[in-house]
């Protein structure tokens, strides 16, 4: 099975590895930094860097089962062949500071309203997400923007955490989402806590610290319908 090190160390940005399959312009690696995007978080894009010094545009991947494949431009590697799989840097840590953002972005609406996601989506430095609101208006969105950036001037701690299942299930409202999106049958969940704000399951990369996201400015709101409520934000430095 390919070990993908992004789920325990998002912050590592190439790794050597070899070559196990190829299928019509994708790659399986025994092992890989490219998250296979999933949860609103969209693929990581690179390059495999080959013996020769050659370089392979990884234009995103996928999960297959278990497995992670890297679609690349060009011909794939030889089975077997020594390659370096590098990440488009800027590109991850600007997804991860989104992600993290939205993180906190759903942290104050749980807290201060009790109101679950029923949607989401990013790129970098940009993102929106919806709620279970029945009503938004402009002072609203002001006061929940200005939260937001007071909790990522606090410099709060994110950390990530694997748990048992019975574990991780006994925690209170760990789903955020209206709909429980984890699959049947899984036996372990990933955590993400931005300490003393809030704790859910996630699969995501995330910054370290809530003050290396930036700053965020909601950039627009919209109803979605009855009790469906979208706002945008866009990350700054």
């Amino acid at each position: 099975m390919s070990d993908n090190i992004c789920y325990r160390d998002a912050y590592l940005r190439d790794v050597s590895a070899n070559v196990l399959e190829t299928d019509a312009g994708a790659v399986r690696l025994d092992r890989t930094v490219f998250y296979p995007g999933g949860g609103g978080q969209p693929a990581d894009h690179g390059w495999l860097v080959l013996a020769d010094a050659s370089r392979l545009a990884v234009t995103g991947a996928t999960k297959r089962g278990d497995e992670i494949w890297q679609s690349v431009e060009g011909s794939p590697p030889a089975v077997g062949a020594s390659v370096s799989a590098e990440l488009d840097w800027d590109r991850r840590h600007a997804l991860m500071r989104t992600h993290s953002a939205l993180h906190v972005l759903c942290g104050v609406i749980w807290r201060d309203h009790q109101a679950s996601v029923t949607g989401g989506n990013m790129e970098p430095l940009s993102g929106r997400m919806d709620f279970e609101f029945e009503t938004m208006h402009a002072d609203l969105v002001a006061s929940i923007e200005r939260r937001v950036n007071e909790e990522i001037a606090a410099d709060r701690e994110i950390r990530v955490k694997t748990l048992p299942r019975e574990e991780a299930f006994a925690i209170p409202d760990l789903i955020r989402t209206k709909i429980n999106l984890l699959p049947d049958g899984i036996t372990e969940v990933r955590t993400i806590e931005i300490v003393g704000l809030d704790l859910q399951a996630d699969g995501g990369t995330h910054v370290a610290r809530t003050s290396e996201i930036g700053r965020v400015r909601v950039t627009g709101y919209e109803s979605k319908g009855r009790i469906n409520k979208r706002i945008r934000i866009e990350v700054l430095d």
